[in-house]
């Protein structure tokens, strides 16, 4: 992999590789844009098979977090870091070595929970720094903030099903959830709420298991759930599912999950545009948990954050009301007007104050 290539194509500012002999620690963290002010993205752990898949996801993540804060009207850049390793297999001084790396950074990024971590792994690395988020409850922070993404998530779909049906109701409409983990189990429960129908999917048996048993979902295969028959199809796991092999089969009239990169390259977003399958783009619909963290840094009250979360319906109205104006794929114009954005607060951040 030539690194500088790649980053010039994914416009990436910097990357930094981390290791500590001591603990086992391998991780990269990366910069995409900092314009808008310094990184907030989550830190994953997963096994992944080579350096050359580490690297891409963490910048592939890194961009999605640019796009991400700027459409919530965020004044973060885009960051992201993972750790690469089993995440059954991760320790106190494992931990601890991340955060020495993040506070060595000089706030330069903030990070929190993602796949593979959870709050109590930061309650160890807030121990070396303090340029954290998702810290527990107990700690002052907020915990996980999955049932923030979750919550996003519920009302982007209500946003889709009024945009194709006419009516945001969710009464007797057949969901499809690939991914019932911390996301996804989150929001099968409020969809059935509402009196959703939900068919479940997951790689983990006892993510099956709970799906079966506590919310009594119909369960499919892993390569069943593309071309079953729905409503909406959600994919809450991992990101590249919506590509040359899927989309031609999808019997969907929306796509819409909390997954990051769930495009595995921007031409299927014109796939879907022109099958007529309405997509809910990642980095606004799944904003709900990035709001949330945001306003763990900050402080910001609860009732601002489930306002902020609930401006996801409306946010993604407006770039489907672009979308059929221009003629353009929803993942197109939500780039677009993220983009714009970073480009005009950069501009005015030219005018110098003392």
């Amino acid at each position: 992999m030539d690194v500088f290539e790649v980053m010039e194509d994914l416009s990436c500012q910097q990357v930094v590789f981390c290791h500590d002999e001591a603990t086992g620690l391998k991780a990269i963290i990366a910069f995409h844009d900092t314009t808008l002010g310094p990184a907030l993205g989550g830190c994953r752990m997963r096994n992944y098979a080579s350096e050359e898949e580490a690297l891409m996801d963490v910048m592939r993540l890194a961009r999605g977090m640019t796009l991400k804060s700027s459409i919530s009207g965020l004044d973060f850049g885009g960051g992201k870091a993972v750790i690469w390793g089993d995440p059954h297999q991760k320790s106190e001084p494992m931990l601890r070595a991340m955060g020495r790396f993040v506070e060595g950074l000089n706030g330069r990024i903030i990070t929190g929970t993602d796949m593979g971590t959870e709050p109590k792994d930061f309650a160890h690395m807030g121990k070396e720094t303090r340029y954290l988020t998702s810290l527990p409850e107990e700690m002052g922070g907020r915990g996980d903030p999955s049932l923030m993404t979750a919550t996003g998530v519920f009302h982007g779909i209500r946003a889709c099903l009024e945009e194709v049906y006419g009516s945001d109701s969710m009464e007797g409409k057949t969901v499809s959830i690939q991914g019932v983990g911390k996301v996804g189990r989150h929001l099968a429960r409020m969809l059935q709420e509402e009196g959703a129908r939900i068919i479940a999917c997951d790689p983990a048996e006892e993510c099956l298991e709970m799906a079966r048993k506590e919310l009594n979902c119909q369960l499919a295969g892993p390569d069943e759930i593309y071309e079953l028959e729905a409503d909406v199809f959600s994919p809450n796991a991992l990101g590249g599912v919506l590509n040359d092999s899927t989309v031609p089969g999808l019997k969907c009239k929306i796509v819409a999950g909390a997954a990051n990169n769930q495009l595995a390259e921007a031409r299927h977003g014109k796939m879907l545009w022109e099958r007529g399958i309405l997509y809910a783009p990642d980095f606004v619909i799944n904003s709900g948990g990035l709001i949330n963290v945001a306003a763990e840094y900050l402080q910001e009250s609860e009732a601002k954050v489930d306002y902020k979360v609930r401006q996801i319906y409306t946010a993604l109205k407006d770039i489907y009301k672009v979308a059929r104006e221009r003629d353009l794929p929803t993942s197109d114009v939500a780039e677009i007007l993220a983009m714009e954005r970073v480009d005009l607060i950069g501009k005015i951040r030219k005018i110098h104050v003392y």
